[in-house]
């Protein structure tokens, strides 16, 4: 036979004397270091001293751009020179490799078809600006293909 337990009453959870702690649910404010008047006054200071900075870096920066702009004036048309003294000096020697490859053949004379003009209507001193193939004829591969590289990119 079972021995019967006695009863003991259960002991019910109840709030502490007082009652609980508050539940903080409102919003706390972060701590202003600064006024509002404190922050456009440095606003108003750091913007007046970046324009007073940008104002002197701006006039220098024109200043150099004219620089660099005479600069590019004043050697251009030496450029042109350079570049059109070289593209003589390719021409002639093309004309001169043309008399060395074709000494030994017979009726052959330097820029002429067997001793006929290949443009008949132009005077004799007229400069016929030669075609791309042409003028890099008788120049070695590399020049060649970097030139047409350049020439069919640009």
């Amino acid at each position: 036979m079972a021995t019967a337990v006695p009863h003991v009453p259960p002991k019910q959870d109840m709030p502490p004397p007082g009652g609980y702690k508050k539940i903080p649910f409102l919003r706390v404010p972060p701590k202003s270091y600064f006024s509002g008047f404190t922050m456009i006054g440095t606003y108003v200071a750091v913007t007046a001293v970046g324009l007073g900075i940008y104002y002197l870096t701006a006039k220098k920066v024109k200043r150099d751009e004219i620089e660099m702009r005479s600069a590019q004036n004043v050697i251009f048309p030496i450029l042109i020179a350079e570049r059109d003294r070289e593209f003589l000096r390719q021409l002639r020697r093309n004309r001169d490799e043309e008399a060395e490859l074709m000494k030994n053949v017979p009726g052959w004379e330097v820029g002429t078809w067997y001793g006929e003009p290949v443009y008949k209507t132009l005077p004799d001193d007229t400069l016929v600006t030669p075609i791309f193939k042409e003028f890099y004829a008788h120049s070695d591969w590399k020049s060649y293909a970097k030139r047409a590289h350049l020439k069919l990119w640009s």
